[in-house]
C-alpha cells in the first residue's frame, strides 16, 4: 500500500505550487496511473513522495514513511527520467554497482539481465543505448532489490508500441505478485487500457479518483477535434445552435486555437462553420477524456455535507456543485481508503494501514476529523527518540565498498588517469636524469621546476575529484534535497579506496621511475639515499593529500572541475604563502626543539623519539607540505559543517 497525504511542493516564484494539497492511495495488487497533462505536477508529485524535493505532507509506504524504512531499495524500485549513469559504463557494470547500493548479491544483476532481454547488450556502453534498452534497463535497476513497490515517471515516453505493451507487461506481472505499481502518463486512453485505478490530477490538485473501468465510462467520450483560429466564436455559434434546437453539446477551447465538441458529429460542426464563414484547419472525430472541471479551491466547512464525512475518511460523494452531470463529475476533495473498499485486492503480504490522527484537508486549509474502524487501530506514535534520529536519518549504499570499488573501476576514466601518471613520470624522470645536477630523490618523484606537482600527484588528484565529481554529474545514488555532501559511511569508503588507489600509484611511479632510469643510465647513477625513509613517507603523504584534497573539494563543490583546482592550488596559491611565513626574514627557527624537550621530560623522554621528532620536523617544514595539510583541514570542515547544517534524507 501506497498512500501520500497533503502532498504540497515548495511555492514558485510569483506562482503557485506544483503540487497543492495532494492525496490518493495506489493499493497493492494493482496498477494504478497518476494522470495529468504536461505541467499538471506529476513528476513534482513523485518527487514529494520519494523525499527528493522539499515540501509538505507524507507518504507512506506499507504504513511507514520512507525514511523510517531500514533498506529503501527493498521497499521501492523508481526511474524518474533517463537511467543516471556514466555513459562509459556497461549495463552489467551499472546494474552491479546498483547491486552494492541495494544490498543484494552481484548474481542478482545477470538474472534480471536475462529477465528483461538484455543479455546482447549486457557488454554495451550506456551513452549508445536507445530509448527502448534504456527503459528496459531502469526497470531492472528499479527491480534489483526486489521492492515491494514502483514508482516510475512517464515509462513508455518516447517507446515503440511493442516496447510499451512489453513495460506494461512487467508491470503487470509485479502488481500480480502482490506489489503495488504507480506510474504516470498523459495519456488517458493508455491510462484505461493498462491501469487498475486512474488518479487524474491538473494543476497539482486532485481532479478524479476511479477504477479503470469507471473512468473510461464516465470520461472517454467521442469528440470532435477542431483546430481553427476563431475558436470561441465557433464555440459560440455551436452552443446557441444545440440550445435552440434543444440538443446536449459541449464545446471546450484549449490553448487558444484548439477546441473539442462533445455530443456532435463532424458534419455538424463542419455544416455550422460554413454557414459562419470560419476558416477550419483541422476537423476529426476522436476518443478522448471529456471536459474537466476545475480543481476545487478551498472549501469552508459549510460547503460539505454530512454524507461527505465517513468513518474512515473523506470519500467521494455525489457532487453539490450546480452545472456537473453526476457522469461527469470527478471528486476534488482529497480521500482515503480503507483496505475493505471495492476494487481488486492484493494476495500478497501487507501491513496495518495508517490512520491519520488528525483530520485530513477538503481543499488546502480544511481539516475533517478522521476516525479509525475497529479492525484497523490508530498506531502508535514512535518514541521521541526513534522521530529524533528517523527525521535525520541519512541513507547510502547499503555496501559501500562494493560500491565504492565497481564505481571506481567500471569507467575507463580511472585508468587513463592512472597510467597517464605513470607514463608521464617515466618520461620526465629519464629527462631529468640527464643531467647531473638533478638530485635523484627529484628525478625518481619526476618532479621538475616547472611543474606545481608530479605527475603521481596530479593524477591522484584527477582520481579524487572524479570520485566525487561523478557522483554528482552521473547521480547513481537518490539526489538530496540541497548542495549536501553524501552519507558518511559512503564518504569514509571513498577516502579508504582513494587512499589505497593512491598509495598504489605512488609505489607503481617510484618503481616504474626507477627502473627506468637504471635501465637508460646504469644501476650506479641512482645512489640510496641514507634518509630514504623519510623521503618515501614525504611522497607517500603528498600524492595522498592531493587525492584527499580533490576528493573532499568535489564533495563540497559537486563538481570534479572544483576538486581538481583544490589540487592545483596549493603548490601555486597557498604553498608561496606558507613559504613566506615560515622563511621569512623575521621568523624564528626552532632549531634545538627536540634537546629543550629532553631537558622537560628527562628521564622519561626515549633517545629514539629524537630522530622521529627531526624528521617530523623537516616534512612539517616544507611549504607545499604544510599548504596541503592546511588545504586538507579547510576542506574537512567545510564538508562536515555542510553535513551538519543540510538534512539528507536518504
Amino acid at each position: 500500500m501506497l498512500q501520500a497525504i497533503g502532498l504540497t511542493s515548495t511555492p514558485r516564484r510569483n506562482r503557485p505550487p506544483a503540487v497543492d494539497d495532494l492525496t490518493f492511495e495506489a493499493r497493492p495488487g494493482q496498477v494504478t496511473a497518476l494522470l495529468g497533462p504536461a505541467g499538471a505536477g506529476k513528476t513534482t508529485a513523485l518527487r514529494l513522495m520519494l523525499g527528493l524535493e522539499r515540501g509538505r505532507g507524507v507518504t507512506y509506504f506499507r504504513g511507514r514513511p520512507l525514511r523510517r524504512v531500514a533498506h529503501p531499495p527493498r521497499e521501492v524500485g523508481a526511474l524518474l527520467g533517463d537511467v543516471p549513469g556514466h555513459p562509459a559504463r556497461t549495463v552489467r557494470g551499472q546494474l552491479r554497482m546498483v547491486c552494492a547500493v541495494a544490498g543484494v548479491p552481484a548474481s542478482r544483476a545477470d538474472d534480471l539481465i536475462h529477465t528483461v532481454g538484455l543479455e546482447e547488450f549486457a557488454d554495451q556502453r550506456l551513452g549508445t543505448l536507445s530509448r527502448g534498452v534504456d527503459r528496459r534497463l531502469g526497470i531492472a535497476a528499479a527491480l534489483l532489490g526486489d521492492p515491494h513497490a514502483l514508482v516510475l515517471d512517464e515509462p513508455t515516453a518516447g517507446l515503440p508500441p511493442h516496447e510499451a505493451a512489453w513495460l506494461y507487461g512487467v508491470l503487470r506481472a509485479h502488481a500480480a505478485r502482490g506489489g503495488t505499481v504507480l506510474y504516470t502518463t498523459a495519456d488517458p486512453k493508455a491510462a484505461a487500457r493498462t491501469a487498475d485505478r486512474v488518479v487524474a490530477i491538473r494543476a497539482g490538485r486532485l481532479v478524479a479518483d476511479q477504477d479503470a473501468a469507471v473512468f473510461a465510462r464516465t470520461r472517454l467520450r467521442p469528440r470532435v477535434a477542431v483546430r481553427t483560429p476563431h475558436a470561441a466564436r465557433l464555440a459560440a455559434q455551436l452552443t446557441r445552435e444545440a440550445r435552440a434546437a434543444r440538443r446536449s453539446v459541449e464545446a471546450v477551447t484549449e490553448r487558444g486555437n484548439r477546441l473539442y465538441v462533445y455530443g456532435s458529429d463532424c458534419a455538424e460542426v463542419g455544416e455550422t462553420a460554413f454557414r459562419h464563414g470560419i476558416l477550419l484547419h483541422r476537423l476529426a472525430e476522436e476518443t478522448g477524456p471529456g471536459p474537466e472541471p476545475e480543481p476545487a479551491t478551498d472549501l469552508q466547512p459549510a460547503d460539505l455535507q454530512p454524507a461527505d464525512l465517513q468513518p474512515i475518511g473523506l470519500q467521494p460523494t455525489e457532487p453539490h456543485h450546480s452545472g456537473l452531470q453526476p457522469s461527469e463529475f470527478w471528486s476534488t476533495g482529497p480521500q482515503l481508503f480503507d483496505s475493505q473498499s471495492t476494487g481488486p485486492q492484493s494476495t500478497g503480504p501487507q501491513l496495518p494501514e495508517p490512520r491519520p490522527t488528525e483530520p485530513q484537508a477538503a481543499g488546502a486549509g480544511l481539516r475533517a476529523a478522521v476516525r479509525a474502524t475497529p479492525g484497523h487501530p490508530t498506531p502508535a506514535p514512535a518514541p521521541r527518540a526513534a522521530r529524533r534520529r528517523g527525521g535525520r536519518r541519512r541513507r547510502g549504499p547499503l555496501r559501500p565498498f562494493r560500491y565504492e570499488l565497481r564505481r571506481l573501476t567500471g569507467v575507463p576514466s580511472t585508468a587513463i588517469a592512472l597510467g597517464g601518471a605513470v607514463a608521464c613520470s617515466a618520461v620526465l624522470a629519464v629527462l631529468l636524469g640527464r643531467h647531473a645536477a638533478t638530485p635523484p630523490p627529484v628525478a625518481v618523484a619526476a618532479w621538475p621546476e616547472l611543474l606545481p606537482l608530479p605527475p603521481a600527484a596530479l593524477g591522484a588528484g584527477l582520481v579524487g575529484a572524479f570520485s566525487f565529481g561523478d557522483e554528482y554529474r552521473h547521480p547513481v545514488l537518490p539526489a538530496s534535497p540541497g548542495a549536501t555532501p553524501r552519507q558518511l559511511g559512503l564518504v569514509l569508503a571513498k577516502l579508504v579506496v582513494t587512499a589505497a588507489t593512491a598509495l598504489l600509484l605512488a609505489v607503481a611511479v617510484a618503481v616504474v621511475d626507477l627502473e627506468a632510469l637504471r635501465l637508460v643510465y646504469g644501476g650506479s647513477l641512482i645512489p640510496v639515499p641514507g634518509n630514504w625513509p623519510t623521503l618515501c613517507v614525504s611522497w607517500i603523504a603528498l600524492v595522498v593529500g592531493c587525492a584527499w584534497a580533490g576528493l573532499l573539494a568535489a564533495g563540497v563543490f559537486r563538481a570534479a572541475a572544483a576538486g581538481i583546482a583544490a589540487v592545483l592550488a596549493v603548490p601555486v596559491v597557498i604553498a608561496p604563502v606558507v613559504e613566506d611565513a615560515l622563511l621569512g626574514p623575521a621568523v624564528r627557527t626552532v632549531a634545538g626543539l627536540p634537546a629543550r624537550l629532553r631537558e622537560m621530560a628527562w628521564p622519561r623522554w626515549p633517545r629514539e623519539a629524537d630522530r622521529w621528532l627531526d624528521g617530523a620536523l623537516r616534512v612539517v617544514a616544507q611549504p607545499v607540505g604544510v599548504a596541503l595539510a592546511l588545504s586538507l583541514a579547510v576542506l574537512l570542515c567545510a564538508f562536515l559543517f555542510m553535513g551538519l547544517r543540510h538534512d539528507t534524507r536518504w
